[in-house]
């Protein structure tokens, strides 16, 4: 990846594109910004990529950074909880990087489940806010490791809206075990986690 684009959350883009597979026509990024990852999602080799950001001026900027792309990039404004139009059909692919804390939690984990096509994937790339020792810990130790990386790379500022995480890792633990069984939730490096869910498929239980 290129350092022009280095942060924190897009340094999992690579982990999160990997699973773009032969199925994978249709994919949807929550809260994209100004495209970044879908635009890698297309290149991947998801056919038909949709962007959804609250933030109409980032969907500006992603169709901007689109032109001249390949066809199968769209973009909308809009809620993911809202019920739009265009979420009227699941997709293979569900994405989203540091967004999932700008909703509610149990809501918004029902919403992108349910937005997941039978046997496709849920990427989840977020922050949670510590609370226990072990959290601190973790915290603390990424320190380092970030104070090189911004020296190395730089940091990308990708110019969206912040919000305050107050979830912890332990009610995140909780809600995907009872909201996305089976779901695989990581600790990862730079205060993010990663968490990977692959639906039932049509004829499975």
């Amino acid at each position: 990846m290129s350092d022009l684009y280095w942060n924190h959350s897009t340094h999992y883009y690579p982990d999160v594109t990997r699973l773009v597979g032969p199925s994978t026509r249709t994919a949807l990024d929550v809260g994209c910004g100004e495209g970044l990852l879908t635009r890698r999602l297309r290149a991947a080799g998801a056919v038909e990529v949709l962007g959804l950001d609250l933030d109409p001026e980032q969907v500006v900027r992603a169709r901007l950074a689109a032109w001249g792309s390949p066809t199968g990039l769209a973009y909308v404004a809009g809620d993911v909880l809202d019920p739009l139009p265009e979420l009227s059909e699941p997709f293979d692919l569900v994405t989203t990087v540091a967004t999932l804390h700008h909703l509610p939690l149990d809501a918004g984990l029902r919403r992108l489940r349910d937005l997941v096509a039978p046997g496709g994937t849920l990427a989840v790339v977020g922050l949670t806010r510590p609370r226990t020792a072990w959290d601190l810990a973790v915290s603390a130790a990424a320190v380092p490791a970030a104070r090189i990386a911004r020296r190395r790379r730089g940091e990308w500022e990708h110019g969206s809206p912040i919000a305050e995480v107050t979830t912890s890792h332990g009610e995140l633990r909780a809600a995907a075990r009872e909201i996305l069984p089976g779901a695989r939730l990581r600790r990862r490096l730079y205060w993010r986690y990663t968490l990977v869910w692959r639906a039932p498929g049509a004829h499975e239980d």
